[in-house]
């Protein structure tokens, strides 16, 4: 009921490409373990073995500050309407910010929408796929506009301000990376 793939096959892009939603799951050495739900069509596959995903501005920012500690990251996919499969990515990531040099080439594939905060590129080690019999059937209704407003009212000087004030710590207190 699962298999191990040292690289994305075309099934796999396509299924991801399919999807509304995925999960994204991280950990410093001590502390909380994050597992984080992402949509609004985030998430490019690059190659066979490396995703890019862009990070907008939320409330806490762990996911970049584990990764400052322990580059590990999973990412998770689950069919909520179509024949059962979970998809896992497991690999190495890190982060791309506004400042680097390959934030224009990444997050131009995003168009850029307000409030993007970081890219996270994943150098994927394994794709795991498992059964998914027991994940329920759910109905993709649409996407939220909520943070895209939001963020777009704050403008430039207003998420500066926010992360410099919300984002700059994880909620075990190591920092993010992040400058406002």
């Amino acid at each position: 009921m699962s298999d191990r793939f040292p690289a994305l096959q075309a099934t796999h892009s396509a299924f991801i490409a399919a999807q509304h939603l995925f999960f994204v799951g991280t950990a410093a050495a001590d502390g909380c373990v994050n597992v984080s739900p992402k949509g609004t069509d985030s998430l490019r596959v690059l190659s066979p073995n490396q995703v890019v995903w862009l990070n907008l501005t939320g409330s806490g920012n762990e996911t970049a500050a584990h990764l400052l500690l322990n580059p590990r990251m999973t990412i998770m996919f689950c069919s909520f309407d179509r024949q059962p499969l979970i998809l896992r990515l497991y690999g190495h990531a890190r982060t791309v910010h506004p400042r680097d040099p390959q934030w224009p080439a990444l997050a131009g594939r995003f168009g850029e929408p307000p409030g993007a905060r970081q890219c996270f590129v994943l150098d994927i080690d394994m794709v795991q796929t498992s059964c998914g019999f027991a994940v329920p059937f759910y109905a993709f209704e649409g996407e939220r506009q909520t943070l895209h407003n939001w963020a777009q009212k704050q403008g430039e000087a207003g998420i500066q301000e926010y992360w410099g004030a919300k984002n700059r710590l994880s909620l075990d207190g190591f920092d993010t990376g992040i400058e406002a």
